[in-house]
């Protein structure tokens, strides 16, 4: 089997379902993991992928994110006779789900069971535990210039539910709403969440938000938004790392409180 994956946390999921040696593509925003990965041409982006290219490498499958790949794109390679798998997991559970339907759809039904009982078993447990602790309000932001953050139709924002957090911005009726420092000093979210990406927010940008808000640099916290937002093989490790950034807040207000 041939496979292209034009999603980086897919082509990850793709090595972990020992599927390794079927992939002929990826985009450029693929990197994990290396350096398996450097080894296999790149086709573009998630968002101008080069569909001449694809098609010439003879695919039996490309593996595509509704998210991060355009249907434009998906239904041209349909045209071209490339069959696609394209997915949108917003939720744990759809992760699961994605993940048994991937590994059924290349042939590697057993190595998709084991990743998706270890998502469904961390989920419920970590959600078991949040049942008997304090909530945490939380603002998770995405980007800079403008200020950018998630509501509750996203991934990330799921996650952080599952261990007991409260999303601030959550009914924003963009899933990636812009944000203005008012409405995030007058939302006061217990944590303030600087993601790794899309933008790279650094200890710089902690600073800067310290100044414009008037709140202390703890209020602020940087988390790794590849662990947040990679939906895959993944996934387990994220689920305990939205509990450990939650558990760290609610260890913090013990303290202080």
């Amino acid at each position: 089997m041939r496979l292209v994956s034009l999603c980086p946390s897919l082509t990850e999921l793709l090595h972990d379902l020992d599927a390794a040696g079927a992939v002929v593509g990826r985009t450029k925003f693929c990197v994990h993991p290396a350096p398996w990965v450097l080894g296999i041409e790149a086709v573009g982006g998630t968002k101008n992928p080069r569909l001449d290219r694809i098609i010439a490498l003879a695919p039996d499958l490309v593996l595509m994110n509704e998210e991060e790949n355009r249907a434009d794109d998906a239904q041209a390679l349909r045209e071209a006779g490339v069959a696609v798998h394209s997915s949108m997991p917003r939720t744990v559970t759809d992760t699961a789900q994605m993940v048994r339907s991937i590994a059924h759809a290349i042939g590697r039904v057993a190595e998709g069971e084991r990743i998706a009982t270890d998502i469904e078993r961390r989920a419920q447990r970590v959600a078991q535990r949040a049942a008997s602790l304090a909530e945490v309000s939380y603002a998770y932001l995405i980007w800079r210039d403008p200020w950018m953050t998630v509501n509750h139709d996203t991934f990330i924002s799921a996650m952080l539910a599952l261990a007991g957090g409260r999303n601030a911005f959550g009914a924003a009726g963009d899933r990636y709403a812009t944000v203005t420092i008012d409405q995030l000093r007058a939302a006061s979210p217990d944590v303030v969440f600087l993601s790794s990406e899309p933008f790279p927010f650094a200890a710089k940008h902690v600073e800067e938000l310290c100044a414009l808000t008037g709140w202390a640099p703890a209020r602020f916290v940087l988390a790794d938004g590849e662990l947040l937002s990679w939906h895959g093989s993944r996934t387990p490790a994220g689920i305990d790392y939205a509990e450990s950034l939650l558990a760290a807040v609610r260890s913090a207000r013990a303290v202080s409180g």
